[in-house]
Order: C-alpha cells, then sequence, then structure tokens
C-alpha cells in the first residue's frame, strides 16, 4: 500500500508524516496544524529574540519522533557581549547563527534528529547538521545562497521548504 504525507506537503518524507493508504482514497482534511507546524511557528517566535540587525533566525530542535523539543537558538552575539551586530557586512556581522546555538545544547548521541529553521541553512550551518546527526530540516524561507540546501542533501539530510501552513491556520483559527 502506497505511502502519503498526511499534511499534504510532498516532500516531507519524515515517517511520523507518512500514512498508509488505497491508491485513489482522498486524503483526510487536518482538523488543526500538523506538528511540522507547530514547531516551525516555535522557530519563527525564537527568530524574535534575535539580535542580529540583517536576518531574525530561529532553530527548534526535536527528536525523531517529534515528541520533545531538545534544544532551541537564535542568532544573536555570545553572552555576555553586547545585545548587537559586531559589524555590517553580510556573513561577518559577528553573530552566532541560530543553528549553532541550538546544536551547542543538543544532545550529540541522539540519532535522527529533526530540525525547524525559519531559513534555510548557510554551508558551514548545514556542514554542523550533518555532523551533529539531523536527519531532516525544515525550513520557512531561501537563505540568500542556496548552497547549503545541497551541503545538506549531500550529507543525507531531508530539506523541506515548509511554507504550506504558513498562512492556513491563522486564518482558519484565528
Amino acid at each position: 500500500m502506497p505511502h502519503f504525507p498526511r499534511d499534504g506537503v510532498p516532500d516531507n518524507t519524515h515517517p511520523v508524516n507518512l500514512v498508509e493508504m488505497p491508491e485513489g482514497s482522498p486524503m483526510p482534511v487536518a482538523e488543526r496544524p500538523p506538528l511540522f507546524e507547530v514547531y516551525m511557528r516555535m522557530a519563527e517566535e525564537l527568530a524574535k529574540r534575535s539580535t542580529c540587525a540583517r536576518l531574525q533566525v530561529g532553530t527548534v530542535i526535536t527528536d525523531a519522533r517529534l515528541e520533545n523539543v531538545v534544544a532551541i537558538g537564535y542568532n544573536g552575539n555570545a553572552r555576555g557581549f553586547p545585545n548587537r551586530c559586531d559589524g555590517t557586512e553580510p556573513g561577518r556581522c559577528g553573530c552566532i547563527h541560530s543553528e549553532q546555538n541550538a546544536l551547542v545544547k543538543a544532545p550529540g548521541t541522539l540519532p535522527d534528529k529533526v530540525a525547524f529553521v525559519t531559513a534555510s541553512p548557510c554551508v558551514m550551518c548545514a556542514k554542523l547538521l550533518v555532523q551533529a546527526g539531523i536527519s531532516h530540516l525544515y525550513y520557512r524561507t531561501a537563505y540568500r545562497s542556496a548552497e547549503g540546501i545541497e551541503v545538506l542533501k549531500r550529507g543525507g539530510i531531508v530539506p523541506v521548504e515548509y511554507t504550506r501552513w504558513a498562512t492556513h491556520w491563522r486564518e482558519v483559527r484565528s
């Protein structure tokens, strides 16, 4: 029997999202936001704490089954430093990236962690995510360079641009 994504996002192949259904069956209508969307919105809220002048980014890392948040992060200066960028040049503002801030808090031995980030990662963050054992990365918007996405794919991480539910539940439930 074929597998279909519960959330209606074809690229979302995470095992928690897939449901077996007979070919041609109508997909059930979601009555509440999928967990993937809930974690993306948590990342968006974290981004609001960012002190980076150019791009505010938030990250949530969960366990493989999406049952526990294991780390959070947002971009900004180091603890105890001024809450502002060190410079204005893109890519050299001195802020620690949200993925880096989350990864330093995440348990290293936990397999198949899942990351939710408001912007796709840069190359270095993508390499760190590969090294940390992330299996899937969900992002809302693309970073200025797609190179990080290519690194994720090369490293075996499934990147998913997750925008389908970005406004839907806000419109229906607000």
